[in-house]
């Protein structure tokens, strides 16, 4: 399902959630990066909160798929409320919450994500289901996006105990990139959390 909402200013986002990968739609599709265990060098620790110190510089390759972009900030919150804007989080549960900070393509491309846990996966789904008809419930580091911009958009969706917003702006020189970054860039990161909390259950 695909929301577009246009908000003050023409900053215009789109909602993405999805319930199961995608189907090609032709043989050059781009392919949805299937879910891999985290590396030895990541520093993820399953059944452990969430801390933006686990996640660096975003390095991705699938075949001949590859994206790089440049860590440049990262917070950790021992609650959700610092990004529950309308108590959305509050209402169901939110645990924890972190946000990063990237630059791709010399500053021409960035991107916040903000990931927030739950105590169960029915709790994150109800969430990303709200977050789908609220684009103002989460707020992000509206700092560390482009202030001139042709490309605006974000997307949520939730992996488990987890919910994640990706939003993603850019400028001319890399609007015709965007698109598949955002995607690679927010399906990575959901990916990841399959095998972060395996025993997690509604």
């Amino acid at each position: 399902m695909i929301l577009a909402v246009l908000l003050p200013g023409g900053f215009t986002f789109s909602l993405y959630r999805y319930l199961n990968p995608p189907a090609a739609a032709s043989p050059t599709a781009d392919p949805t990066p299937q879910p891999k265990r985290p590396r030895p060098s990541e520093k993820e620790r399953p059944d452990s909160p969430i801390d933006a110190g686990e996640y660096g510089d975003w390095n991705f390759r699938l075949g001949s798929v590859t994206f790089k972009a440049e860590k440049v900030g990262g917070w950790t919150y021992d609650s959700c409320a610092p990004v529950d804007r309308h108590g959305v989080l509050a209402k169901n549960r939110c645990e924890h919450a972190v946000q990063l900070a990237y630059a791709a393509y010399r500053g021409h491309l960035t991107a916040v994500q903000v990931i927030m846990s739950f105590p169960t996966m029915k709790a994150a789904r109800a969430t990303a289901g709200r977050l789908a008809n609220s684009s103002g419930a989460v707020k992000w580091r509206r700092d560390k996006m482009l202030g001139t911009y042709v490309y605006a958009k974000r997307r949520v969706t939730s992996s488990g105990r987890y919910v994640l917003l990706t939003v993603v702006t850019a400028d001319r020189t890399a609007q015709a990139k965007a698109t598949r970054f955002q995607h690679y860039l927010h399906a990575d990161r959901s990916n990841s959390f399959l095998f972060r909390d395996p025993t997690a259950s509604d």
